[in-house]
């Protein structure tokens, strides 16, 4: 029923006039997700206003979903604000901006702005709801915006010229629909087998400026490839013989017992996705099942730390954060302190992004840009560059060595470098004290062509041996993963956790929290069965007599073709949607 109701709304939509076609397409988008995750309320109030095609139509979906903090900050005391005024200040030196029915001047905030300044100045003088809320954390007005500079309410509604839309460039009414359809057929979590059949799905019903995100890497995305390929050269050793009725996969990672090896790594942005909920899905579906998973919490989170924590559903969950060191290290040092009152229980400092990658997929996917003829002309300077581009400006490329000591003085949480490629490096890290690494190249994100973590692990653990420095110094991974093989591999190498970040984001995306709750099971699951078939029973059982790595660095190695056993070889096929109902 709920089915043919969207069914008749995308019908109506299409009949729409053209000049609120954009907005329509704005908020069918994300009244998509609301759908599939319980927002029959706003649907049968988005239908309403479709069905009126008046101004009501223009409510904004996402930023009503988000249920932000922001909203609680308005002084209804002060003068409502006419459209007309606003559209008046849309200069760099001179910016009001309309986020969910409030004005707000950001003049002063432009230059600090943690996503970068073109954003705000291609969109001075409109209505930048839509492109918010997904972007942002609930208390950032709280945090940055002061009082005076939070001007009124808004008179009605701005014009649809003024109202930025998230309807990404190349994605038309059509497409849209394609996906709204398509999410209201997504199949029963119990029918999905693998990590991939989450990636697949979300590859059809996400965003274009989501999908973009989410799966860009670098250049031409070499490492990213190899990041999963070096999982391939490393062959297993399997003993036989061995009692393994009984299989434990729990294991310690930074003094915290864990049921799993591997954690939830930390990704930016989680509302494209998951626009309602976000972090806090990913930090229920790690929590809320037997198995409890790490979660690690991004710097760029789009929900706030608080909101994150809180959303966890046990209170001894592990959660980390990761961070990004800002130009101004009295806000890191804040963040900080903030993570230890709520119980964070270590910091991971990313130490590979002095700047962010050419994500040359995310970058075709622009931001919200000036729409008129005149302005399409010029020449841009990074104002429209994806969603990568304008998170960069946030992160202090001068961070060095000295700066991860001060930061060791800091605070009493145990600090873990992310982002390191060399052993030269993971060996001064032991040196300067902290408590471990991360083996990462940002999911292939950042420089293309460094090496796969799993070969930088493969020399690491004997250089720590030599020192006897393998039971001090934590080391883990992440990159590529998408097996319980995979996660079995690093951990025989010597990986004391193994990181997953982007299979996160697709079962989040697709299912919420249910969705992440299935991909902990299904990857337990998968490394209880390998463990078996290798002959452990328990997590400390795994080394490196169990794995041939001869190959691990002959990535150009080609293997003689068998062409009669291609010829009958059946490929396996990624879950099906559900059929159309008749």
């Amino acid at each position: 029923m709920l089915f043919r109701s969207q069914s008749r709304l995308m019908r109506l939509s299409t009949r729409l006039s053209l000049k609120f076609e954009r907005q329509s397409v704005r908020n069918f988008g994300s009244s998509a997700y609301a759908r599939s995750i319980g927002g029959q309320r706003r649907m049968r109030i988005l239908a309403g206003a479709i069905a009126l095609g008046t101004t009501a139509f223009s409510i904004n979906y996402w930023a009503d979903a988000s249920k932000i903090k922001n909203n609680e900050l308005r002084d209804s005391a002060k003068a409502p604000v006419s459209p007309f005024e606003v559209v008046k200040h849309d200069k760099e030196n001179d910016c009001w901006v309309v986020i969910n029915q409030y004005v707000y001047d950001l003049t002063e905030f432009i230059p600090m702005h943690p996503g970068g300044q073109a954003i705000i100045k291609a969109n001075a003088g409109k209505d930048v709801s839509a492109i918010f809320g997904p972007l942002h954390a609930p208390d950032v007005i709280e945090k940055y915006i002061a009082e005076e500079k939070r001007i009124g309410p808004l008179e009605g509604h701005m014009q649809p010229n003024h109202v930025c839309t998230p309807l990404t460039p190349g994605e038309t009414a059509d497409d849209v629909a394609r996906k709204e359809e398509l999410r209201g057929r997504l199949p029963d979590l119990d029918t999905l087998l693998n990590l991939y059949d989450f990636e697949y799905l979300a590859s059809q019903i996400l965003t274009k400026q989501a999908w973009g995100y989410y799966s860009s890497a670098a250049e031409d995305e070499f490492t990213h490839r190899e990041n999963h390929a070096a999982y391939h050269r490393i062959f297993f050793k399997p003993r036989v013989l061995v009692n393994v009725k009984e299989i434990d996969t729990t294991t310690e990672m930074l003094g915290h017992k864990v049921s799993v090896p591997f954690y939830v790594s930390a990704t930016a942005l989680v509302k494209l996705g998951n626009p309602e909920e976000g972090e806090k899905d990913i930090a229920r579906g790690c929590g809320q099942g037997e198995l409890k998973c790490p979660q690690m919490i991004s710097t760029f989170a789009s929900c706030s730390l608080k909101e994150i924590i809180e959303a966890a559903p046990s209170k001894d969950q592990v959660q980390w954060l990761q961070l990004y060191v800002n130009t101004d290290r009295k806000a890191t040092e804040k963040l900080i302190k903030e993570a230890e009152n709520l119980g964070v229980k270590g910091i991971f400092v990313t130490v590979d992004a002095p700047s962010l990658g050419r994500r040359e997929k995310d970058m075709k996917v622009k931001f919200q840009s000036p729409s008129s003829p005149a302005n399409s002309k010029k020449p841009r300077t990074g104002s429209s560059q994806g969603a990568s581009r304008a998170l960069s400006t946030f992160i202090d490329p001068s961070l060095n060595w000295d700066d991860i000591a001060e930061l060791k003085r800091k605070t009493n949480l145990p600090i873990i470098i992310k982002g390191v490629q060399r052993v030269e490096d993971v060996l001064k890290a032991a040196e300067v004290g902290v408590d471990g690494v991360v083996l990462s190249n940002h999911g292939g994100r950042q420089l293309d062509f460094a090496r796969p973590p799993l070969e930088i692990l493969a020399e690491t653990m004997p250089a720590l041996k030599e020192r006897n420095l393998e039971d001090k110094f934590e080391i883990f991974i992440d990159g590529g993963v998408r097996r319980g093989t995979d996660v079995l591999k690093a951990l025989c190498l010597g990986a004391k956790g193994v990181g997953l970040g982007r299979p996160a984001l697709y079962a989040n995306s697709t299912y919420g929290k249910d969705g992440v709750q299935k991909m902990i099971e299904m990857l337990t699951d998968e490394i209880e069965y390998d463990m078996r078939l290798l002959g452990v029973t328990s997590i400390k059982d795994l080394g490196p007599d169990l794995i041939d790595v001869t190959s691990l660095s002959n990535r150009s190695v080609e293997f003689a073709r068998d062409n009669l056993y291609n010829a009958v070889y059946e490929k396996p096929e990624h879950v099906e949607f559900n059929p159309v109902p008749e």
